[in-house]
């Protein structure tokens, strides 16, 4: 599979299918998402950022590239301790592929270890790539194998990985990530609901790789999941600069930047998991199906970004934290109401539309 990214940061376990597949504009795919249609099936137009948009993005990377750097370091520090120095990193496509690059350059720097790094497609609702999975299992035995992503919503892909990971004996469903504000992963770099500037983009800092995609009249029994690249973006590709500015901090590991930086990423994390929260919304809002809550800076950016948006809620002690500008601008943009709500594991929540009521 074709990325912007070296083959030294990241092996791609999917298939190019470049060409092969129309993007459907955000309506279209929502309508059919809430009429049946898997999101697998189809790809969505990607987000051009504005001007106004891009300034946010580029403050808030500036921002939180220490705390990003601090996060990085203390999962990777936790992975060595707890999986050991024989770990392979398996990167969920498309958001846990630069979290994977972080994890593995800090660990080449700081820890002197170069670990394997891969990005396989898993799917809610789909699965994980089965031949994916035999291709790692060809060359790893089953416990080296450590799945990363960049953070964690309400757990959705996390029971994925539990249910599908239990089909290979001796592969462990732990799940490293950045951010776990849902309290389900003990493998990560902070509890709190921590802006990681990646979650802000779409493909352009993400390899210039679509979501995955998997459909039988595309994807064969013998093939990866798929992703297209985004040739015609080359020159808007931010993927590196993400890295590097966060890379930048990483010299930084034990001096007093640092240790604010950590400071701030050490809170004892919330009783209870995310779930809560999404109870309470669901209860408050009169949600039946919890797939149209996103809890959380990352799932509320996507949901702005490649959904169709209702509203944001917005925790009231958050409502002037800087992290959360790229989301009032994006709400802003879009016309997409924000309502303070009280959170206690986040700092907002993304609720999306039911197209009948469009």
């Amino acid at each position: 599979m074709r990325s912007s990214y070296l083959e030294e940061d990241v092996i791609l376990l999917l298939k190019d299918i470049t060409g092969m597949v129309q993007p459907q504009s955000t309506k279209e795919r929502e309508r059919l998402i809430q009429s049946g249609r898997h999101y697998c099936e189809m790809l969505p137009v990607e987000y051009v950022p504005t001007e106004k948009y891009m300034q946010v993005y580029q403050e808030s990377l500036q921002m939180y590239a220490a705390q990003t750097a601090a996060a990085t370091a203390r999962l990777a520090e936790k992975i060595v301790q707890v999986r050991g120095r024989e770990t392979a990193l398996v990167s969920l496509a498309r958001a846990g592929i630069p979290i994977g690059i972080l994890l593995k350059r800090y660990m080449k720097q700081r820890l002197h270890l170069d670990l394997p790094h891969y990005a396989i497609s898993i799917i809610r609702g789909r699965g994980i790539d089965k031949n994916a999975m035999q291709y790692l299992l060809k060359r790893y035995q089953p416990q080296q194998l450590l799945f990363v992503d960049g953070w964690i919503g309400k757990g959705a892909i996390f029971k994925e990985l539990q249910k599908e990971a239990a089909a290979y004996e001796g592969v462990s469903a732990e799940i490293a990530v950045l951010a776990d504000p849902a309290n389900v992963t003990q493998l990560c770099g902070t509890h709190d609901d921590l802006l990681i500037p990646s979650s802000c983009l779409n493909c352009t800092v993400s390899g210039l790789i679509s979501r995955t995609f998997l459909r039988s009249d595309i994807i064969g029994e013998k093939d990866f999941h798929g992703a297209v690249y985004y040739e015609q973006l080359e020159k808007a590709d931010l993927s590196y600069a993400f890295i590097h500015e966060i890379e930048a901090h990483f010299s930084e590991v034990g001096n007093e930047v640092y240790a604010k930086a950590q400071a701030k990423d050490n809170r004892k994390a919330v009783q209870g998991t995310g779930m809560d929260d999404v109870k309470n919304i669901a209860e408050s809002f009169q949600i039946a199906d919890i797939h149209f809550i996103k809890p959380g800076i990352g799932e509320t950016t996507r949901v702005l970004l490649r959904r169709v948006p209702w509203k944001v809620l917005v925790d009231k002690r958050w409502k002037e934290d800087l992290a959360l500008r790229h989301i009032f601008r994006l709400a802003e943009e879009k016309h997409v109401p924000i309502a303070y709500y009280p959170l206690q594991h986040y700092k907002c929540c993304g609720l999306i539309k039911k197209m009948g009521d469009v």
